[in-house]
């Protein structure tokens, strides 16, 4: 069949002796490296679990841990007490009761009460628990009952949408197999069956048959195998299948997944049979090993840091709040403890109480959007907003720029230059092959010649013999009668290319020139190919291997990996959003770089690395590393996890798509973790976002989703905080200057309830596009800066308003009015708030935007601002009615105010809070 000569350590495929540059490397970490077949019994107590089942199946015979070599067959049946023929039906049922099923680690569902208590962990819930508690200690009941109720809202909220994400990802579960052939025997003495039976009731000692398409269902040791071929890119990322021979001298140089004589659960075979024996079932699996390894809890993410360093500032200022005030009227106004109430609702009136519930209308939608628009599940609700945060997307090459396959890219003479004679002879080999070796179809290579070759030219041979790839020759011969050739027979030969040259009659500086050319070409990217022929005298008997000598080389056939339909577009979409993008492969870094050329992602001279390459940097070396490298070659699942972390060290919000056991260290490691639909359990388990399909698009409807949000948790953030700090900096300079409280308590909290209702408009606005080119990113300094800048100015229109009512209503002295007093500053808060709001959502133009729900919004708290002193309401909280002059000089002061909030919106400086 076919070859390449693209990786010098080439991956056999199905049908096919290598696929070259596309094979991907293994883990080879040391928990791995320590892990022959003879070690996993060593390793596990006797404690009665699976963990120690496999070391007392035979106490006394177990195989020599030798480190890394190989365990025989014979030794291995010892160990398990077992043989070629398999288990009685009376020690499988002894030996399940003693291992028990072979079935993954339960997933447990989290259940709706610790949801809802999960959700009180958040910062800001904290927050506004602690002032509930201390406003029931003082005795403002009001305060207290609406700062519970807020908390409730927001935890069952969370809890919900969290409940949905759970019950949709319950759908996606199952086994990763479900029937298995076995050899089992009633009796000892009795010949065995071939039975299928369940995969949970199979246990070490189990002697199963394989066929093209099975899933592995257990970590098996090969008795016999033919040509098999197997695909095992859900446990170590490789794009190509892997061929497995059970030969007893074949240990392996590299890590246990290397060990041509073991297959692992979670693989599937791609070609050939075998007969195994199964060495490890259920929890002691690799697979399910690397199950566990996902369990301890990763760092906090891009969002968890932001909610924490917000929340610091709001602790610091609310801790201060309060005694500020008590000590400034009780040295200036002589006021104690009575004003305690007030100092309350003054740090109530600081804090973003409706945060938490913004926050999670603002992801619970997002999150509904997606899911029914583009089959996106988010799992975890701050995911979404950290999605939004994304500046790096990290991601394998193949299934995600490249499909699973190749497609044929040339046709090279010995000359380098381009033969389609060439491409003919490989389609021949190819079809001829399939044909007379009854294969059950083509491998990737040879489907990539057939599909651009001329069928009128193959169908001009007929077919004599085959002699089908196998791993070993790595290569396949095809026997045709050429026509006008009577009495002639031409073998044609296709394969790895040290093989086929090896074989053809060539002087050594010629073969050897042919492999630097052939070196040059996989170097580029491309999977190649050798293709020879030779004349024999036509013949009746068998042709056999010894045949491939002397043979005439022909020339070159190249492959690369097909592009993703839609793999382009989404890059150049991901660009405009300012997110770049990392290769983080285990194939050769040629064939990442030609990949990423083809789509239009610039690789410069420096931007590759390897995984040796990273193995000498240096975590702050890597961190620089990573600045400027785009693609990450040969790379096992360690290294995937310490450059997700190396680019989080650098500042970087990092999301990772990953669908394989090797992808999850770093899926655990990014502040994001990305999963499509069909990955394998584990990953999907273990990720933040489930995608419908594998498709860059909806990583990129994702983070627009992402972006929306968090722009409008953004937006709420500003507006409140800036709005409430100037208010309480009125408030604070007010007390020391009136010789009564500025606002009662109960109309601070009316003030407060309307601004929140109104807030929840925020929930369901749709921000500026301008807000999707860039990452949003809570900066807690940022908007510490913005916060305070945009805080002065509203306290400045607060004390504008004061001199309003001070020297026109009232003249100089007349400060005694206090209900006249609470009413124009109540009405002038909740009309600059109304401003505030309209002018300071996301996004910095807002010029012609029409008014959408946040304009409603602001309307409705204008006029409740207008109209409640008025009404039987108002007088209930103290308000009255206010002299018709008032509003005039208010309009001044708020077209002032306005002009004030449209010129410092402008810089850019100051508006850098969560970009």
């Amino acid at each position: 069949m076919a070859d390449s000569t693209a990786a010098p350590e080439p991956a056999p495929g199905a049908g096919s002796p290598g696929a070259g540059p596309g094979a991907e490397g293994t883990p080879a970490g040391p928990d791995v490296e320590r892990a022959p077949v003879g070690s996993w019994t060593e390793r596990a107590p006797d404690d009665g679990t699976e963990a120690g089942a496999a070391a007392r199946v035979s106490p006394k015979r177990r195989a020599p841990a030798d480190g890394g070599g190989a365990v025989t067959v014979l030794q291995t049946l010892r160990r398990l007490e077992s043989g070629p023929r398999g288990l009685t039906e009376a020690q499988a049922e002894e030996r399940q009761g003693r291992f028990g099923a072979n079935t993954l680690p339960a997933y447990r569902e989290a259940s709706w009460a610790a949801t809802v208590l999960r959700g009180t962990r958040d910062p800001f819930t904290v927050v506004l628990l602690c002032l509930g508690l201390v406003s029931a200690v003082v005795a403002s009941w009001g305060t207290a009952c609406v700062i519970l109720l807020l908390v409730a809202v927001s935890c069952v909220l969370r809890a919900s949408g969290e409940h949905r994400a759970d019950r949709s990802m319950a759908g996606l579960r199952g086994l990763v197999a479900s029937t298995a052939t076995v050899l089992r025997r009633a009796e000892e003495d009795l010949p065995p069956d071939d039975r299928e039976i369940p995969v949970e009731e199979l246990v070490p000692g189990d002697v199963i048959r394989l066929g093209p398409g099975d899933l592995v269902p257990a970590d098996v040791r090969l008795l016999r195998a033919q040509g098999l071929t197997v695909h095992q890119a859900v446990l170590t990322g490789e794009s190509a299948p892997v061929a497995k021979d059970a030969d007893d001298g074949s240990a392996g140089g590299g890590g246990v997944f290397d060990r041509p004589e073991l297959c692992f659960q979670g693989s599937s075979v791609a070609g050939g049979s075998a007969t195994a024996v199964v060495v490890a079932t259920g929890a002691r699996t690799r697979f399910a090993a690397a199950h566990g390894r996902t369990q301890p809890g990763r760092e906090a993410s891009a969002f968890d840091r932001s909610v924490h360093g917000i929340s610091w500032i709001l602790i610091r200022f609310m801790l201060l709040t309060p005694p500020l005030v008590l000590m400034a009227n009780a040295a200036l106004r002589d006021r104690g403890l009575e004003t305690l109430p007030f100092a309350v609702a003054v740090a109530v009136g600081l804090t973003p109480e409706m945060l938490p519930v913004i926050v999670t209308m603002c992801l619970a939608r997002g999150a509904a959007l997606l899911a029914r628009g583009h089959g996106v599940i988010v799992k975890r609700l701050p995911a979404l907003h950290d999605l939004g945060a994304v500046d790096v997307l990290c991601l394998d090459k193949t299934g995600t720029l490249t499909q699973d396959r190749p497609v044929m890219e040339g046709a090279l003479g010995p000359d380098g230059h381009d033969d389609p004679e060439v491409l003919r002879w490989a389609a021949v080999n190819a079809w001829w092959t399939l044909q007379l070796a009854d294969l059950p179809a083509p491998d990737a290579l040879d489907d990539a010649v057939l599909d651009t070759a001329d069928e009128d030219a193959i169908m001009a041979y007929d077919g004599v013999a085959a002699l089908p790839f196998d791993p070993v020759r790595r290569l396949a011969t095809a026997v045709v009668r050429t026509p006008g050739r009577l009495g002639t027979h031409t073998l044609v030969v296709k394969g790895a290319v040290e093989t086929v040259l090896a074989r053809c009659a060539l002087a050594d500086e010629e073969r050897a020139r042919l492999l630097a050319g052939a070196a040059r070409q996989a170097d580029g990217g491309l999977r190649v190919l050798a293709v020879a022929t030779a004349e024999r005298p036509a013949r009746s008997r068998e042709y056999t291997p010894a045949d491939e000598r002397g043979l005439q080389f022909r020339g070159f056939v190249t492959l690369k990996d097909a592009l993703a339909p839609t793999a382009a577009a989404a890059l150049r979409g991901l660009a405009e959003q300012g997110v770049t993008v990392r290769i983080l492969t285990g194939d050769h870094p040629g064939t990442a770089v030609r990949a990423c050329r083809d789509l239009g992602v610039p690789v410069p001279a420096d931007g590759v690395l390897t995984a040796d390459q990273v193995d000498r940097l240096t975590d702050p070396e890597l961190t620089e590393a990573a600045e400027r490298t785009v693609v990450f070659a040969r790379l096992a699942p360690e290294h995937k996890a310490r450059v997700a972390t190396a680019l989080r060290a650098g500042g970087h919000t990092v999301g990772y798509l990953g669908d394989g056991v090797n992808d999850l260290p770093a899926l655990r490691a990014a502040d994001v973790g990305i999963a499509p639909r069909d990955a394998v359990a584990v990953a999907r388990e273990s990720a933040d976002v489930v995608l419908a399909e594998k498709d860059l698009t909806a990583i990129g409807h994702s983070i627009a989703a992402g972006r929306y949000s968090g722009g409008n948790i953004a937006t709420y953030l500003r507006i409140t905080l800036s709005s409430n700090l100037g208010n309480v900096i009125a408030m604070l300079a007010a007390g020391l200057l009136l010789p009564f409280l500025p606002m009662l308590p109960a109309q601070v909290l009316a003030q407060n309830l309307f601004f929140d209702a109104a807030q929840l408009a925020f929930a369901h606005d749709r921000p500026h596009p301008s807000v999707l080119r860039r990452p949003i990113l809570l900066r807690p300094r940022d908007l510490l800066r913005f916060i305070t800048g945009f805080g002065v100015l509203n306290a400045v229109a607060d004390l504008a308003t004061f001199g309003v009512l001070t020297l026109t209503l009232h003249g100089p002295g007349g400060l005694d009015d206090s209900a006249v007093f609470h009413s124009g500053w109540f009405t002038e808060n909740l009309i600059t708030q109304a401003l505030v709001m309209v002018l300071l959502r996301a996004g910095r133009d807002t010029v012609g935007r029409l008014p959408g729900p946040v304009g409603w919004a602001a309307g409705a708290l204008a006029a409740v601002g207008l109209l409640l002193p008025v009404t039987p309401l108002g007088s209930l909280l103290g308000l009255t009615p206010l002299p018709p002059l008032y509003y005039l000089l208010l309009a001044a002061v708020l077209a002032l105010y306005t002009g004030g909030l449209v010129a410092v919106r402008k810089l850019p400086w100051l508006y850098s809070c969560a970009t």
